[in-house]
C-alpha cells in the first residue's frame, strides 16, 4: 500500500507591531472597533465549523486568520480543531480582551500579528481563513490583497458579503467597499489561478469559497503535450456549450471511500480485489479505457471520466450501462456524447490555457475550472476532489511499462514506441514512454500543492507507488533506449 497525504507544522511567530504611518481604512476600522455594537456580530466565528469540515486539517497545522476582526473566529478554529493560528489584522484595538490574553497564555497555540494586507506577509500557513473582509477592500487594491492572502495560505476558506453594510453610517462611512455578486468573485478568484473545492451562494447576501492556490497551468505541466489543437479544442467546447448537458460544480467535502480505475499494467493484478471492493458498494471511477475493462469484468463504472479530444475515443463510452455518470471534458468531441443520457451526463472545464479560459468565460457566466496535469488521472483526481471525494483508492496508477506492456488491455495508440526513457527513482530503474515521465512529475507537483486535500491509496509496484514510498527524486538516466 502507497498512501500519500502532506501536512504543515510550524509555530506561530511572536507579536508584531507595524510602525508605518497609518491608512485612512486603518483609522476607520480603529474608529469602528470603539463601538461596543460593531463587536457583538462575528462573521468568523460562526463559519469556523463550516472550514473545518471542509479542510479536515491535521492536528497542530497552521493557519492564518486574515483580517480577524475581534479574533473569535480565529480562537475558535485553535481550540476546536487543534490548529496553531496566527491572528492579522491592521486594526490595533480589534481584538476581543479574552482572545488577546489568549495570545498572552497560549502562544503555541493562538498568537497577533498586526500588519496591512496590501502588503506581502512575514508568514506562511497551510490554511488560511478569510470572513467578512474582502467586500471592505477597496476596488483597486482587490486584487493586490487577494495575491497577498494566496501567496501566504496554501488552502484557504472565504466568506465575502455581496450586500451593503448597515454599520458605517455611524461614523459616516461605507465599509462594503466592494460589493458584487458570487459570479464576480468567483471569477476574480479563477483569475488568481485558484482550484475551487466548493463554494455556495447565499441569495445576493453572501458567498462562500473553499479554496486552494495553484499556479498557472503553463508553471505546472513542464512536459506535458495536448494532443489535439487548442482551436479544435475551442471548437468542441462552443458546439458542446449548446447542449443541454450539466456543467459539474463543486461540492461538499465528505467521507466516502472511492476506488479511480487507471490503465497501467498493475491493474490486472487487482481484478479479483476491485470486484470485491465493487460488490460491497465501493463506487468505481473509470478513465477512458479503463470503463471497457470493468465491464468486461461484469462491473458498471459508478464514473466515467474523459478528457481527449480525438473522436475515436467515443469508444470509451460505449455500450452505455445503467446507473453511470459520464463527465466528460467540454473539449471531447461532439460525438462522443452523442447518445449518452442527458440526466447523467456532465461537461468540466480543465482550463488549459488563457485563450481557452476566455472562450468559457464567453460561454457560460459561472464555470469551474479543474487545474491539474496533462493526463486524464491527474485532472480526474482534483476533479473528484472539487466533488468532494478525498479519500481515494487508486488502482492501475503506473506511469511505467511491465515488460513491453503500456497498458492492462490492448491500446493500439499507444503501441508506438518514441523513445522509452529509463528513470531511476530511489534506487530502481523504470521504463517510460515521454507522457508517463511527464505525468509521474506532475503528480509529484501536484502531491506538494494538494497533498493535505486528498488522501490516495496507491496499489501496486508501479513508478507512481515508488516515487511516494520512497520520496524520491526522478531521474532521466539516459535519452535512447539502448
Amino acid at each position: 500500500m502507497s498512501t500519500a497525504r502532506r501536512g504543515v507544522k510550524t509555530h506561530p511567530p511572536t507579536v508584531t507591531v507595524t510602525t508605518d504611518a497609518k491608512t485612512s481604512e486603518q483609522v476607520k476600522y480603529e474608529k469602528m472597533w470603539d463601538i461596543d455594537d460593531y463587536r457583538v456580530v462575528s462573521p468568523g466565528e460562526q463559519s469556523g465549523h463550516l472550514f473545518l469540515q471542509h479542510a479536515r486539517p491535521m492536528k497542530d497545522s497552521t493557519c492564518i486568520d486574515f483580517g480577524c476582526g475581534t479574533g473569535r473566529g480565529g480562537l475558535m478554529i485553535a481550540l476546536f480543531g487543534n490548529m496553531v493560528v496566527t491572528l492579522v489584522d491592521f486594526a490595533e484595538n480589534a481584538l476581543d480582551e479574552d482572545v488577546r490574553n489568549a495570545c498572552v497564555t497560549q502562544p503555541t497555540r493562538i498568537s497577533w500579528l498586526q500588519a496591512d494586507l496590501n502588503k506581502p506577509l512575514p508568514i506562511h500557513a497551510a490554511y488560511g481563513y478569510c470572513t467578512d473582509v474582502m467586500e471592505h477592500i477597496p476596488p483597486d487594491e482587490v486584487d493586490r490583497v487577494l495575491g497577498t492572502i494566496l501567496r501566504a495560505a496554501q488552502h484557504v476558506f472565504f466568506q465575502i458579503a455581496t450586500e451593503d453594510d448597515v454599520m458605517g453610517e455611524r461614523i459616516g462611512e461605507s465599509l462594503h467597499l466592494s460589493v458584487n455578486s458570487y459570479a464576480w468573485w468567483l471569477k476574480k478568484l479563477r483569475d488568481h489561478g485558484v482550484a475551487v473545492h466548493w463554494s455556495q451562494n447565499y441569495d445576493d447576501r453572501m458567498c462562500q469559497f473553499y479554496v486552494s492556490n495553484w499556479t498557472k497551468h503553463d508553471d505546472v505541466v513542464v512536459d506535458g503535450r495536448v494532443n489535439t489543437e487548442i482551436e479544435i479544442c475551442e471548437q468542441h467546447m462552443r458546439e458542446n456549450a449548446k447542449t443541454d448537458y450539466q456543467l459539474i460544480q463543486p461540492h461538499v467535502t465528505q467521507d466516502t471511500e472511492i476506488m479511480m480505475i487507471c490503465g497501467g499494467p498493475s491493474l490486472n493484478d487487482f481484478t479479483d480485489e476491485i470486484i470485491e471492493l465493487r460488490a460491497k458498494g465501493m463506487p468505481m471511477i473509470t478513465t477512458n479505457g479503463t470503463y471497457n475493462w470493468a465491464i468486461a469484468n461484469g462491473m458498471n463504472p459508478s464514473m466515467q471520466l474523459m478528457i481527449d479530444a480525438r473522436e475515436f475515443n467515443k469508444r470509451f463510452v460505449r455500450p452505455v450501462v445503467d446507473g453511470c455518470k459520464y463527465v466528460l471534458a467540454g473539449q471531447c468531441h461532439p460525438k462522443v456524447f452523442e447518445g449518452l443520457p442527458i440526466d447523467r451526463t456532465y461537461i468540466w472545464h480543465v482550463g488549459l490555457a488563457t485563450e481557452l479560459s476566455e472562450v468559457l468565460d464567453e460561454l457560460y457566466e459561472i464555470w469551474y475550472p479543474c487545474p491539474g496535469g496533462s493526463t486524464v488521472t491527474l485532472r480526474g483526481l482534483l476533479l473528484l476532489r472539487m466533488l468532494g471525494f478525498h479519500k481515494i483508492h487508486m488502482y492501475g496508477f503506473d506511469s511505467c511499462y511491465r515488460d513491453d506492456a503500456h497498458h492492462a488491455y490492448d491500446q493500439p495508440e499507444n503501441d508506438f514506441r518514441s523513445k522509452r526513457i529509463p528513470v531511476s527513482v530511489g534506487g530502481r530503474v523504470f521504463m517510460c514512454d515521454g507522457w508517463m515521465y511527464s505525468q509521474a512529475r506532475e503528480f509529484i507537483q501536484i502531491i506538494a500543492k494538494f497533498g493535505d486535500e486528498i488522501s490516495l491509496n496507491v496499489k501496486g509496484d508501479g513508478l507512481i507507488a515508488h516515487i511516494i514510498n520512497t520520496g524520491a527524486e526522478m531521474g532521466a538516466l539516459e535519452e535512447d533506449e539502448d
